[in-house]
């Protein structure tokens, strides 16, 4: 039984039962849409329009979410299918409601009544938002060019499901000896399933692939699994996402927009694809230095190893050299041994301590609800009350340790909006933050990475902004803002893990309960800069590779990416490989929007050290602003508004460019 105001549930789903669920959910909002369709322009209210709507979209996107959250978590392939397969067709019947002319035109009317001057401002920003959709869906165009839109926007829903399903299905396996791992902590190699002729089987998920990269002497091993990585998916994925770019262009072009960027970013807080260019280029042009010094250090770096191991040494650093020498530096230049450092990360311990901070901090309680309602064992379910009032705002659930099938990255997920339902009461948030973290061993529990720590950190902030959103309408609840806003709240509270405080207060020995040393803390703290040319550089290629392929009619993604991989790093793609058709967050929502993660950099690096850093990083006086400002009011403001309400002036650069060790 779910728990009390949760309205999804995860268990005795048939496989049958997901496809009924579907066409029962479209035949209900299909009738609500034919009332609001056939209303006369002088019968529109508030009522019977606006609550109409705002309603239909609380209820149906808890109960599309159940159907659809499946395809990443269920452990059941059977389930996984018919979920991709029902998420195909009630994406097919989205594409058909956003171009329903008549409740567009209903919406229009109510916007010229002068009723509408008398509704709440985030109920009249639900009817601007309305409308500037339904332009932007070509509903004040001719019914043959409505009709192409509808057609290709059919058809870029399917070809997006799939590049998902493809990537989360993929399941390469490569075997090593165990010398070939050379490098490689004891505790990954005895984690390691057995495979033929005494070999040790290595996947391309996370918790193998990252340690590899890092750890692997073995030029030729990184070689291998840098190749195997970045050719996921490759003929699958390479042409949807070929197809995926001309219908966007076509759709573009169709509505009157130069390019798909161009169309994107009309509803962005960076608004033309001008300034994300100017802000991508002027960033790389003040990196380039730091970029050609660590470069330089890394090939001094492999050539010590080749002649101390006897490898050969061919002058370059190829891109699976990039993470093995990044993570050399750290130990090297800063001293910091990340193996040992994990020891005092027991995923526990760091749960333990995460949640402990983001409660006091945002003056909430957390509680964990014993229940059998989950999709996977392993997940675990939270209830959020406000500390204040001890009422409930939403729930958590954390599935946090890779299986077959499953989401292979870290992401929160809404699964329930927190809004004002059918009833007048508010419906709970709900959120599922969904990670692959090391599993534990006979041996040892699951210990975290410090990347994975931040990682942690910054879902978590995603999560946070799902259940802390206020609210009126689902159109705005939780990470309803801008996309290139989204990143800055969970990006801000990255900046605890490089902080001293919430570093002791998540962390022990997970043999004796010791705290990390002073030194190595400190050494950790120094660390944050490391790379910061070749890591921001690399960020920097992504978005201006999503850029260059968005602002075309049609790209060779391969060898475009490649290109912009050698312009801004300073390193070949791998022959043979292509990136991008790996590249999730292009098939899953991000298109034209990845420059997002530098852009909200910015204005979190603002947020954390204008108020956190000065007036204390544990605060609840900040906090509450914090969570009142920026959390709040989901996407019912501006970020340009909420930014301003929080800091008191307008954002500025100076921190964030200090982060990168630039000068303000």
């Amino acid at each position: 039984m779910a728990a009390k105001g949760i309205k999804l549930t995860w268990t005795n789903i048939a496989k049958d039962a997901i496809d009924n669920d579907a066409d029962k959910l479209m035949d209900r909002l299909k009738a609500t849409y034919d009332e609001i369709g056939a209303l006369t322009d002088d019968q529109v209210t508030y009522d019977n329009v606006v609550k109409k709507s705002a309603d239909c979209d609380c209820w149906y996107a808890v109960e599309r979410n159940n159907i659809d959250f499946l395809q990443h978590v269920s452990p059941n392939k059977e389930l996984r299918d018919a979920s991709v397969a029902a998420d195909k067709k009630l994406s097919e019947f989205d594409v058909e409601l956003s171009m329903r002319q008549d409740v567009f035109e209903s919406f229009v009317a109510l916007n010229k009544k002068d009723e509408f001057k008398t509704f709440s401002p985030e109920a009249q920003r639900f009817v601007e938002r309305v409308i500037k959709i339904g332009k932007r869906n070509g509903l004040h165009l001719s019914k043959d060019q409505q009709e192409k839109i509808k057609t290709i926007k059919k058809r870029m829903s399917d070809l997006s499901i799939d590049f998902s399903k493809n990537l989360n299905e993929e399941n390469t396996i490569i075997e090593f000896t165990e010398e070939e791992l050379a490098g490689l902590p004891d505790d990954f190699i005895k984690s390691l399933e057995k495979g033929s002729e005494g070999k040790l089987k290595v996947s391309l998920k996370y918790p193998h692939y990252f340690p590899c990269m890092k750890k692997a002497r073995n030029p030729s091993v990184r070689k291998i699994m840098e190749t195997a990585f970045n050719s996921r998916c490759l003929k699958e994925n390479t042409p949807i996402l070929e197809e995926l770019v001309k219908l966007r262009h076509e759709k573009a072009d169709i509505l009157g927009y130069p390019t798909h960027a161009a169309f994107v970013l009309d509803m962005r807080m960076a608004k033309k694809a001008e300034a994300v260019s100017t802000f991508l280029s002027s960033l790389a042009e003040k990196l380039k230095s730091l970029r050609d010094d660590e470069l330089k250090l890394f090939l001094e770096y492999k050539k010590e190893e080749c002649d101390k191991y006897g490898y050969e040494f061919d002058n370059k650093i190829n891109n699976w050299d990039l993470r093995y020498f990044m993570t050399m530096v750290e130990e090297r230049k800063y001293a910091v041994d990340q193996q040992k450092l994990k020891e005092y990360f027991p995923m526990a311990v760091v749960t333990e301590g995460l949640l402990q901070i983001y409660q006091e901090l945002l003056g909430l309680v957390f509680t964990q609800v014993e229940t059998d309602d989950v999709w996977h064992h392993d997940v675990t379910l939270y209830c959020v009350k406000d500390k204040e009032s001890g009422e409930a705002i939403g729930y958590f659930y954390l599935d946090l340790h890779p299986r077959e099938g499953k989401y292979g990255h870290a992401a929160c997920f809404g699964l329930q909006p927190g809004c004002v339902g059918l009833d007048g009461s508010r419906q709970l948030a709900v959120a599922a933050m969904v990670a692959n973290f090391t599993k534990p061993t006979a041996d040892q529990p699951s210990l975290l990475t410090h990347d994975e720590v931040e990682t942690y950190f910054h879902e978590f902030g995603h999560v946070m902004h799902q259940i802390c959103a206020q609210a009126h309408f689902a159109m705005f609840s939780g990470t309803s803002v801008e996309r290139d806003f989204v990143e800055a709240p969970s990006q801000m509270l990255e900046n605890w893990v490089w902080e001293k405080e919430p570093l002791t207060r998540m962390s022990r020995h997970y043999k004796d309960g010791s705290a990390i040393p002073e030194d190595l803390l400190e050494k950790l703290t120094l660390s944050r800069q490391a790379n910061a040319g070749v890591f921001n550089l690399r960020q920097i290629t992504l978005g201006t590779f999503d850029q260059r392929i968005h602002t075309r009619s049609e790209a060779d993604t391969a060898n475009i990416y490649a290109a912009t991989c050698e312009e801004y790093i300073g390193i070949c793609a791998t022959p043979g490989t292509n990136m991008a058709a790996t590249f999730g967050h292009l098939g899953g929502g991000y298109d034209a929007q990845y420059y997002g993660y530098l852009w909200s950099e910015v204005f979190c690096m603002d947020m954390f050290a204008s108020r956190f850093k000065r007036e204390g990083i544990m605060n609840p006086k900040v906090g509450a602003d914090y969570r009142k400002y920026i959390l709040q009011p989901g996407g019912s403001l501006d970020a340009d508004d909420m930014l301003k309400n929080f800091l008191g002036r307008e954002p500025q650069q100076d921190a964030f460019l200090i982060s990168k060790g630039l000068k303000a």
